[in-house]
């Protein structure tokens, strides 16, 4: 049996301008640059420049409203049958662009006067090339000369290899139909760890520094045999920090492992890794706060976006009549591509204000912190969102892969936001702060004895701080900082 039941619901739903809105405002500087660009090649009706200011008399906009209402009329006239099928969407006129307060998007100064040029950057030979050039200059037979580019292709990004020489060899046989040898193999991923950088190609960390120590040239050649009998012999004992145990069995003095240790230390243990890029190893900000007087200056780092505006032959298309030639499809598509680059226009101003917005109120909010560096205070995303009223979800669009560059450095939006840890006189502080000074009780420890959790955790109550061991624990693993026994050092 068919039943007929009424349901009263009650749903709320992003509309496509508030999701590309939401999408372009946790875009970082460089993402957003990629983005306009893309958006100039899809749209023909963007183009960079600022739009010209245009005054319109009230008669003029009272004659153009007039005529675009007849101009729809005939339009709906023609499209009467599409109309009843399918609501349309609310569409904007050239009159409601020209008087759209949001119209164009203008940097803080012309784009075109915005200094270009860059420094030229050397180009960088990747890894796999480099060892492949430096292969070939050996002396190899036809099995080596095919097992050598195979291994080399194997070799992850900080020059290991974590894949089974064994099954690198059995592929080649299968593939190519050959008898190579393991033992054969194994010679080649010799040769090729003696490449530089020395120790690529190496399958664990202990075969990395081995191979280092190898091909290290020392003066002192008693200690480059003390250093490779420590690396072969007794590497659990070195990486577990037992110096003393480790001495007894050299049979030498602690100054004597101390220099072994010393030369262990200076290797590479990512041969593979090199040397960052000036793009990689760069943070663009997306804000620049600056300290002028008794206030500060807040500027959004958009030099090199481009200001937007809709071209102007296009326009003129869309407001001729049907008598000029223009097809209805062409204008269709033009009134389409025009509400798309209005909305593109409306949606990078609205993320300039509600970021600008964000960084106004995190600077009010820690305001000690920008005058002098230091003493962050607690805030979460909710202290941001009750001031500026937005939502908590706005607030961390804004904050994500974000940077503000300030007069005590480059920092990311979240070293702001941190929780609180009471003090046993009733305040509050940033764990941040409580991270600071937690590194400076392991910088000014002993380092034949370093601090426990335990230990620290009662040092840092003597400062009046409410935290527990697996509290301090917690923080040190988040800052990457061993335990205390894997901190022992020799002095």
């Amino acid at each position: 049996m068919l039943n007929l039941s009424l349901q009263h619901k009650m749903m709320m739903k992003l509309s496509p301008q508030q999701v590309q809105y939401l999408k372009m405002l946790q875009l970082p500087t460089l993402a957003l640059e990629q983005k306009i660009k893309a958006e100039l090649e899809m749209n023909p009706l963007l183009e960079e420049g600022i739009e010209d200011e245009v005054e319109v008399t009230e008669d003029q906009l009272e004659q153009e409203k007039v005529e675009s209402a007849s101009e729809e009329v005939a339009e709906e006239a023609v499209k009467a049958e599409e109309a009843a099928k399918a609501t349309k969407e609310e569409e904007y006129t050239l009159d409601d662009y020209l008087k759209d307060e949001y119209t164009g998007h203008k940097a803080a100064e012309p784009f075109d006067a915005e200094e270009k040029e860059e420094m030229p950057l050397a180009d960088s030979v990747p890894l796999y090339h480099r060892l492949l050039e430096q292969f070939t200059l050996l002396e190899l037979d036809d099995e080596e000369a095919l097992v050598g580019p195979e291994i080399i292709g194997n070799l992850d990004e900080d020059g290991y290899l974590r894949r089974a020489l064994s099954s690198i060899v059995q592929d080649l046989n299968l593939s190519h139909g050959t008898n190579i040898e393991l033992k054969k193999a194994e010679s080649v991923l010799c040769k090729i760890q003696r490449l530089d950088p020395v120790g690529v190609g190496a399958r664990t960390l202990q075969e990395c520094l081995i191979v280092q120590v190898e091909m290290k040239e020392m003066d002192d050649h008693y200690l480059k045999l003390l250093t490779l009998q420590v690396l072969k012999e007794f590497y659990e004992d070195f990486t577990m920090r037992h110096f003393e145990d480790l001495a007894k069995k050299l049979n030498i003095t602690l100054d004597d492992l101390k220099r072994v240790i010393d030369v262990i230390q200076h290797l590479n243990p990512k041969p593979g890794e090199g040397e960052f890029t000036a793009h990689e190893n760069y943070v663009v900000p997306d804000f620049i706060v600056t300290q002028s007087d008794d206030d500060f200056v807040i500027t959004l780092n958009d030099r090199n976006i481009p200001p937007l505006r809709i071209n102007k032959q296009y326009k003129n298309l869309m407001s001729k009549r049907k008598k000029d030639g223009v097809p209805t499809e062409a204008k269709d598509f033009i009134r389409q591509r025009f509400e798309a680059a209005k909305w593109f226009i409306s949606s990078i101003h609205q993320r300039r204000e509600t970021m600008l917005k964000v960084m106004r109120t995190i600077v009010e909010k820690q305001r000690e912190f920008f005058e002098t560096g230091e003493g962050l205070k607690p805030m979460i995303y909710k202290d941001i969102s009750e001031v500026i009223q937005m939502d908590i979800s706005t607030i961390s669009r804004v904050v994500n892969s974000k940077f503000v560059q300030t007069d005590y450095g480059v920092f990311s939006l979240r070293h702001f936001f941190s929780d609180s840890i009471s003090t046993t006189d009733g305040e509050e502080i940033s764990n941040k702060e409580v991270k600071k000074k937690l590194r400076e009780l392991i910088d000014a420890e002993d380092p034949l004895k370093p601090l426990s959790d335990d230990k620290l955790a009662k040092l840092l109550n003597d400062q009046g701080l409410n935290i527990a061991r697996r509290t301090v624990a917690k923080y040190r693993e988040a800052m990457l900082i061993p335990v205390a026994r894997l901190r022992r050092r020799l002095t």
